[in-house]
């Protein structure tokens, strides 16, 4: 496990009798090879990442023992997700777990942008004494936009609401609104009616730089912008020129263009020096307590998955929520491209091996085939260890991904 990934991943793990090997700063490409590649046996190997390490294709390619990928975090940009799943790698994610401390955040940035805290805490520390209402305002009574009305989206909603901003949104998909808040019939009408915009969207190549000179240009005068989506959503030289000209009032951000590796690295941006700008390091979901929902929830699920074959919330691979084994039983997990015959070849294997089928779940996605068969031996039995080489050899089958859980 890779960036510090919280303590409370260790337990599901330890509960799996999976062995982890830890390590505080992001890996690149070569030293996440090379150090999969080193662990100890021939079996699968899992690996646990955040924000900060790109699990490429080269990787899937050089190490292929790996069976799963857990992002630890709501993102999976770092990870190409299609040569996982052409891989029969399964990647797992924590969509849900750290929403409310990034919209908590949010709201924060919200209050301190409309009351110029920073620029008057910053006037504190240089000895001025600004005391006076100018610029200064509730956050009662004004409008809040939001684009991209997801889980973060749609929990910001509710907390706004609960202080007494209007809320309004936008998303490229229908979506169902909270509380009191009204979807927007077009992004620029939101742009034009909000005092406060906040981006809520993934990185794809639709929102890359998605929000530029246009769109701030069409945001009501003296508005403010708050960003902690993806780095990439936001031309950050056309928020300075915005900035610069005063028609966007100010902006928070907690996610850049290039982001330094880690804690020992510097840190750059257009944005500095701008006393209208809060800038955090990107710890919109780095609280205590979303670290540990995110440690408990990926780790159970790749624990699941290496114990069970269970895939619930599985991103690349079919979706099974597989039981428990029972006692005197065995399973087996087979990945294979989706084609005519591969489960009656299988049921022929089980035969030939002289097993019972006793249990059995075939899914499909996006041309992968995923098959849990439970027999009734036990896996020290030969018979089982020789199945498992059978369904191996099926010309289906995906190499490496055929193996007794």
């Amino acid at each position: 496990m890779s960036e510090s990934i919280h303590a409370s991943a260790s337990d599901a793990f330890e509960r799996a009798d999976v062995q982890v090997h830890r390590t505080s700063a992001g890996l690149g490409p070569e030293e996440i090879i090379e150090a999969l590649n080193g662990l100890p046996g021939d079996g699968p190997v899992m690996i646990g990442v955040r924000s900060k390490t790109k699990v490429r294709a080269p990787i899937f390619e050089a190490v292929p023992r790996l069976a799963a990928v857990g992002a630890f975090c709501i993102g999976t940009d770092q990870i190409d997700l299609e040569v996982a799943a052409q891989s029969g790698v399964a990647v797992f994610n924590a969509p849900f777990s750290n929403t409310r401390s990034v919209a908590e955040l949010v709201i924060a940035e919200i209050v301190c942008l409309s009351r110029q805290l920073f620029e008057r805490s910053w006037a504190a520390h240089e000895g001025r004494w600004r005391k006076d209402a100018k610029g200064a305002h509730e956050v009662r009574g004004k409008t809040l936009g939001i684009i991209g009305y997801g889980h973060i989206g749609s929990q910001l909603s509710v907390l706004a609401e609960a202080m007494g901003l209007r809320v309004r949104y936008h998303d490229i998909v229908n979506k169902l609104p909270l509380g009191n808040a009204s979807a927007s019939e077009s992004l620029d009408a939101l742009l034009a009616g909000s005092d406060f915009v906040s981006l809520h969207v993934p990185n794809t190549p639709q929102t890359r730089n998605m929000f530029g000179a246009a769109e701030l240009a069409k945001m009501k005068p003296g508005a403010y912008l708050i960003n902690a989506s993806r780095g990439t959503v936001v031309d950050i030289e056309a928020l300075r020129a915005s900035l610069e000209s005063g028609h966007v009032a100010g902006a928070a951000l907690d996610v850049y263009p290039k982001e330094p590796k880690s804690t020992a690295d510097p840190f750059e941006s257009p944005l500095q020096g701008l006393r209208q700008v809060i800038l955090t390091p990107h710890i919109g979901g780095s609280t205590q307590e979303a670290q540990a929902n995110i440690g408990v929830e990926v780790s159970e699920a790749l624990a699941a998955y290496t114990r069970f074959g269970r895939t619930t919330g599985c991103i690349t691979l079919p979706a099974i929520d597989a039981p428990a084994i029972s006692p005197g039983r065995s399973r087996l997990l087979n990945i294979h491209r989706d084609v005519p015959g591969v489960l009656t070849s299988a049921n022929q294997r089980v035969s030939d091996a002289g097993l019972n089928i006793t249990g059995q779940r075939l899914e499909t996605q996006a041309g992968v085939g995923l098959l849990l068969m439970d027999v009734d031996a036990k896996s020290d039995d030969p018979r089982v260890e020789s199945l498992r080489a059978d369904l191996a050899g099926l010309a289906q089958s995906l190499p490496r991904r055929t193996r007794l859980l």
